[in-house]
This record gives structure tokens, C-alpha cells and sequence, in this order.
């Protein structure tokens, strides 16, 4: 019981009540309502009081269709609260303009309003969700680019977050769209799945269908790690994938050599103390000359990767914050390294913003994403490319 009173359970405890009682006060009509509103709130607090505290280690139907209500009941009361606010805020501006026909209008068709526009909202935004990843392709411009690697190929899958919302229907597109862009390599930079091997071994499977020349690199991003870091390293390297834990990989493509480390998640440490993203290793300096790619699922890493001497880091795990108001806070936190292609010094940082998406199946204001890089030759900091194709 101990754990209910930790600073984040005591926190998420308030919000929920917070939050309640407000969309109860403006927006409920009677106890009725107030009951039915009750419901989706008390879904939201249930499964991070009983599940995340306890691990994650269910395998029932029942617990992940909680999970999956859940997760739409937190999309739907986001947008739900943000409407409200955006109605109270009019009411408060008629007042002060002395618009009485205004406020009478928003006192009256306001509430149902905001139930409608919060419901279309969540629609609209799981339907951009789990309709499946756009590709993106973007060119990186490096520096004295051996040529020989000159449109060199990678495919990166990220944030894929296989679990009660998304299942192998939707990997197997994945792997189908990732394997017509005819890669030279494709890397999964962390957050594949969200639960044990025993419940999602078989959505993850298709997977092992990718097809690469140089095969195909996974490196564990935080939620794989609270999912059972060795029991997935396991399963990926029998889906005949190369696991780098703060290693490297050496590649010889056309005579040049392509050295792709990858370091552990910092998340590893909770289970493993002793462990934390080791950059200098991933780099292989006993390797000798060649590009350097590191792989690490944080962003927040580059400094690391930079002082390791790489020169392009792909992570993931911001979700550009899948939806409003969610991504104006991932970009106070982790600006400049938010999605997309960024620097840190003279190495380049593309983020993508998720494959899949966490939590609440719901994208507003981003896209899920299936990235192809290509890498150019370049003479100076030339501006990258960008350009989705469908």
C-alpha cells in the first residue's frame, strides 16, 4: 500500500479529482450525470494505481480491454477538458463585453457543444492514429560522405508500443510498407512493446519478416525495459534481429564501413543498477575510421552521442507529443530535439515521432511515422530534406 502514497500516485490521485470535479460542476446537470462522468475518470486513475504500480505482467483479455478504455477515456477527457475551458473562457469575454445574447447562446448550447466537439475530436484523432504510419522520407547531409555510401538506406521503426491498442494487424502493415522501400538497413530505436512476451509475442512476430540487406538492429527503448528487458532481448534476437546493448555493429557496404552503436535506456537501470547508456563503447573506437550512427531511444542522449564522436543519432520517444496540449509540453522538455532532424554540435539528431503511438490510440497535431533515411554527400552544413510520401 506504501506505494499509493508516492509523490507521482498522490499527484495523478489529485488531477483526476481536480479535473473531475470541475467538468462535474460546469458541465453535469444532475447526480445522474455526475455519475456517468464519474466512470471514465475513475478508468483513467485505475490503471496506472493497478497496474503500473504492480508491473505489467497480465496476460487476461479482460485487463487489456480495461487498459484500452482506459487509455480512449484519457484522449476523450483531454479534449473534453480543453473545450470546457474553451467555453468558459468565451462566457468569461461576453460578461466582460456585456454580450448577454452571447452568454444566454453559450449557457445554453455550450455543454452539449463541448460534448460534441470532444467526442469528434477523439475520432478524428483515433482515426489518424491507428489507420497506420505515413512514410517519411528525409535526406542527411553528411559531411565527406564516402561514396559508396552515397543514398545509403534506413529504414527506422520507433515508438511502435505494441500493446492493448495496437496488435499484429497493424505490425504486419508496418513490416509490409517498411519492406517495399527496399532498405540497406532498418533499426528499431526502443518502444516496441508495451507488456510481457507471453501476451504480445505474437502481434510482435511479423517483425521477424523484415527484410533488409544489412538485416535489422533493435535497441531497448524505456518501455521495453518495464516490460522485461531480457526476456524481449530474447525474443528479438530470435526474430533474427541484432540487439546492441552499449555495442556496435560493423559494416562493410560497397568497400566503406558504417559503424551503428546502440546504447542501453537509462529505464534499464530499475532493473539492472549497474547498467546505464554507455556511447563511448557503442562508438567501437577499436573499429577504426568509418560513419558513425548511433542508436538511442532518448533524444536527451546526444550530448553523450557527440562527445563519442557519431555523426547522425536516431531516437524516438517523445511522440512530438501525439496531441495538443501534450506536444507544447514535450517541447519545453526536450527542445531542440523534439521530431524531426535537429544538431548537437557537428552530429545531426533525427527524432521520430512514433511509429505507433502510447496511452490513448489518438494523434491531433502529429502523424505516426515510418522513417527512410538516405544518407548525401555534403561539403558544408547543408540544409537537410524532408518529404512525406503516403
Amino acid at each position: 500500500m506504501r506505494r499509493f502514497f508516492t509523490p507521482f500516485f498522490l499527484t495523478l490521485s489529485a488531477i483526476v479529482v481536480l479535473g473531475y470535479a470541475y467538468l462535474a460542476w460546469r458541465l453535469a446537470g444532475g447526480t445522474a450525470g455526475r455519475l456517468l462522468l464519474a466512470v471514465p475518470c475513475l478508468l483513467v486513475w485505475l490503471v496506472p494505481m493497478a497496474y503500473w504500480a504492480g508491473g505489467r505482467e497480465s496476460t487476461r483479455r479482460a485487463d487489456e480491454l480495461l487498459h484500452a478504455a482506459s487509455y480512449l477515456s484519457m484522449g476523450w477527457l483531454n479534449f473534453l477538458l480543453l473545450f470546457a475551458l474553451l467555453r468558459d473562457g468565451l462566457l468569461g469575454l461576453a460578461w466582460l463585453a456585456g454580450a448577454e445574447k452571447a452568454r444566454e447562446l453559450l449557457a445554453t448550447t455550450g455543454t452539449p457543444l463541448v460534448f460534441a466537439a470532444s467526442l469528434a475530436a477523439l475520432a478524428v484523432g483515433a482515426l489518424a492514429a491507428l489507420r497506420g504510419p505515413a512514410v517519411q522520407r528525409v535526406s542527411i547531409p553528411v559531411a565527406g560522405l564516402d561514396a559508396a555510401l552515397e543514398g545509403f538506406k534506413i529504414v527506422q521503426i520507433s515508438d511502435l508500443h505494441v500493446g492493448p491498442t495496437i496488435g499484429r494487424r497493424y505490425v504486419s502493415r508496418v513490416v509490409e510498407r517498411a519492406n517495399a522501400l527496399a532498405p540497406d538497413l532498418t533499426v528499431l530505436t526502443g518502444d516496441i512493446v508495451d507488456g510481457a512476451p507471453q501476451r504480445l509475442a505474437p502481434h510482435v512476430a511479423p517483425l521477424g519478416g523484415l527484410r533488409a540487406r544489412h538485416g535489422s538492429v533493435f535497441i531497448l527503448g524505456n518501455h521495453d525495459c518495464y516490460s522485461g528487458a531480457r526476456r524481449w532481448i530474447a525474443q528479438f534476437r530470435g526474430l533474427g534481429m541484432r540487439v546492441l546493448l552499449n555495442e556496435a555493429l560493423v559494416l562493410e557496404h560497397g568497400g566503406a564501413r558504417l559503424i551503428v552503436g546502440g546504447v542501453v535506456d537509462p529505464a534499464l537501470r530499475l532493473s539492472e543498477p549497474d547498467q546505464q547508456p554507455r556511447a563511448d563503447l557503442a562508438a567501437a573506437p577499436q573499429a577504426g575510421a568509418g560513419l558513425r550512427i548511433l542508436l538511442a531511444h532518448n533524444p536527451a542522449l546526444a550530448e553523450l552521442g557527440e562527445r563519442a564522436g557519431f555523426d547522425v543519432q536516431l531516437s524516438g520517444h517523445t511522440h512530438a507529443g501525439q496531441f495538443f496540449p501534450w506536444t507544447l509540453a514535450v517541447r519545453a522538455v526536450h527542445a531542440p530535439h523534439v521530431a524531426g532532424l535537429s544538431r548537437q554540435g557537428k552530429m545531426w539528431v533525427y527524432v521520430c515521432p512514433g511509429t505507433g503511438s502510447w496511452g490513448p490510440p489518438v494523434r491531433f497535431g502529429t502523424r505516426t511515422e515510418l522513417t527512410l533515411l538516405e544518407l548525401r554527400r555534403s561539403d558544408g552544413a547543408a540544409a537537410p530534406t524532408a518529404g512525406r510520401a503516403q
